[in-house]
C-alpha cells in the first residue's frame, strides 16, 4: 500500500487549508484509514479516522476545525482544515490499516505517508 499526501504549504491563520492523501495497492475500500501530525517539539498526534463503513471520529484538538472525508471512486482521502492557528503548524501525515487502530492511535496504523508540511502564520 502507498500512501501519497499533498496540499500542504504555507497559510495565514484563520485560513483553510485542504489535504489529499492518494492510496493505491492492497484492498484500499476495506482500510482504515487517517491523519496524524507531528508538529515541531511535540510527539505525534493522531486527528481524525475514517472507518470502512464510512464513520469518521475526530480528536479534541480537531473537532469543529478538521473534517476528514474520502472520495472511494477515487481513492482519495481528505483532511480539510478550517480557523487554522499557528499551533496547528506540523507535518501531517494519513495513514491506513487493515484493521481497526484505536482511534487517535497515531502509532496503530500499518501504513503511513512521507507527509505533507503546513506551517501556519500569525
Amino acid at each position: 500500500v502507498h500512501l501519497g499526501e499533498s496540499g500542504g504549504g504555507s497559510v495565514q491563520a484563520v485560513g483553510s487549508q485542504t489535504l489529499s492523501c492518494a492510496v493505491s495497492g492492497g484492498t484500499r475500500d476495506t482500510y482504515v484509514r487517517g491523519w496524524v501530525r507531528k508538529a515541531p517539539g511535540k510527539g505525534y498526534e493522531g486527528l481524525a479516522i475514517m472507518y470502512s463503513s464510512g464513520t469518521n471520529l475526530h480528536a479534541d484538538s480537531a473537532k469543529g476545525r478538521f473534517i476528514i472525508s474520502i472520495d472511494n471512486a477515487e481513492n482519495l482521502l481528505y483532511l480539510r482544515m478550517t480557523s487554522l492557528r499557528p499551533d496547528d503548524t506540523a507535518m501531517y501525515y494519513c495513514a491506513a490499516d487493515p484493521d481497526s487502530p484505536l482511534p487517535f492511535r497515531w502509532d496503530e496504523y500499518l501504513y503511513y505517508g512521507q507527509g505533507t508540511q503546513v506551517t501556519v502564520s500569525s
